[in-house]
């Protein structure tokens, strides 16, 4: 009978996520990991395999969460209300961006950056986030079409694509040391050039 693991694995994880955030896949050793956790090496490799196969465990949860605070703000719910949801989340990843002092960015960039070209796993999963990020942007633009808020004659699509090239390029100029004035005005300009209704007010 297997003897029970006496760690948390969320809080290893947890700490495996900080230090490949911080130092990048290639920069990161097992050692490394091992000095973060607390945990001997041959812990880690039971417990999560070797350095690749935690990356994507790790890599894979982060992509869980960005999914997840898309749909907590993009969940649905009433027509009339769909434009306020958008705008909410737009605004929610320009702030989540300027508080990040530290500039490190967003682990799912980071990981695509360096790892997606070579890595089956990363650009799959990838991938599969951008997707689910943009079929809960179209849904909530299609909402706000029925609603008379965004012109009905747009296509959906194609301001999803629009809207997730922009809350993902936030990220990534505010890496690079945008002020948060600028990323709060980038966020307010894409949602102003939302197609609106012939003589509805921006």
């Amino acid at each position: 009978m297997p003897r029970p693991r006496a760690f948390d694995e969320r809080q290893v994880l947890e700490r495996a996520r900080e230090q490949f955030w911080a130092t990048g896949y290639a920069g990161t050793r097992m050692d490394d990991i091992a000095r973060a956790t607390g945990l001997g090496k041959g812990s880690l490799y039971g417990a999560f395999g070797d350095k690749g196969q935690l990356f994507h465990r790790v890599f894979g949860d982060w992509c869980t969460a960005v999914v997840d605070v898309a749909a907590g703000r993009l969940a649905g719910g009433p027509d009339t209300e769909a434009l306020d949801r958008l705008s909410g989340y737009v605004h929610l990843m320009a702030e989540n961006t300027a508080s990040d002092t530290e500039r490190r960015g967003c682990l799912l960039a980071k990981g695509v950056a360096e790892l997606a070209q070579n890595d089956p796993t990363v650009a799959a999963r990838s991938a599969e986030t951008m997707t689910a990020l943009l079929t809960l942007l179209r849904t909530e633009i299609s909402a706000a079409q029925r609603n008379g808020d965004i012109d009905r004659a747009a296509d959906p699509e194609r301001l999803a694509a629009l809207l997730l090239t922009v809350v993902r390029g936030i990220e990534a100029v505010g890496k690079a040391g945008l002020e948060p004035e600028a990323l709060r005005s980038v966020a307010d300009t894409a949602l102003a050039v939302l197609p609106r209704p012939d003589g509805q007010k921006q």
